[in-house]
């Protein structure tokens, strides 16, 4: 399993799923959603899996500063790429396989 964690800090949610996986000794890179971000081949990857509306946090003050309600569909995407604070957190990542938000019985499949 190569398990890859893209959050925040401030998310419990990530620190759910760090919890989790550190419980069961499964190792994993934990990659910070703010400062690194997805690049576009991961990006286009996990939203594969999930889809963009699962990607989006509609909730956060930068979603309404951007009025990403407003815009057309790829100048949504370009805006999700140039600022990470956007994405739902946490996303994970397993080879091909992904989930976004804390996902313990989908990851237990992965094991």
């Amino acid at each position: 399993m190569n398990i890859q964690i893209f959050g925040t800090s401030k998310s419990f949610d990530t620190k759910k799923a760090e919890r989790w996986f550190k419980e069961r000794r499964i190792k994993y890179q934990y990659i910070d959603l703010p400062s690194k971000g997805l690049s576009p081949r991961e990006y286009q990857s996990v939203k594969q899996k999930v889809g963009f509306e699962a990607l989006v946090n509609t909730k956060c003050r930068a979603y309404e500063d951007l009025f990403m309600a407003y815009i057309t569909p790829d100048a949504q995407e370009e805006k999700l790429l140039e600022h990470p604070e956007l994405f739902m957190a946490p996303i994970v990542r397993n080879g091909r396989e992904a989930t976004v938000g804390y996902c313990p019985d989908i990851w237990v499949k992965w094991e």
